[in-house]
């Protein structure tokens, strides 16, 4: 399997299963990835920064869960981040979901469980 690569965008994020759908914004580009939640006051579904190891949550608004993925689109882990932490980086990540506090346990969102990017 390549290297995965999608532009900046929408999409759906689908959780293995296929039993749940989530709107999804795609942060491909550095400038789109530096960016990421930064400023808003909630995230409408989720946001995929890729490609991504780690992350932070400094000058954010609101909790977050972030769920780090490894090539395969697998999730290694899930963890809450509250504002002005910093995430330790995951060996095997290679993308990063962000969604907020409690949205990944309501999806099913948890390691070991595959995900979806469908674009458009």
């Amino acid at each position: 399997m390549g290297r995965r690569r999608w532009r900046d965008g929408r999409g759906r994020l689908v959780v293995e299963g296929g039993a749940v759908a989530v709107p999804l914004e795609i942060a491909a580009s550095w400038r789109a990835r530096t960016r990421g939640l930064l400023g808003r006051d909630s995230v409408q579904g989720a946001l995929l920064l890729s490609p991504a190891g780690s992350v932070h949550t400094f000058r954010m608004r609101f909790p977050i869960d972030v769920a780090y993925l490894d090539r395969r689109l697998t999730v290694v882990a899930v963890r809450t981040m509250r504002p002005g932490r910093l995430g330790l980086p995951r060996l095997r990540a290679r993308h990063v979901l962000e969604a907020g506090a409690g949205a990944m346990a309501e999806w099913g969102v948890r390691k070991g469980v595959r995900v979806e990017v469908v674009e458009g």
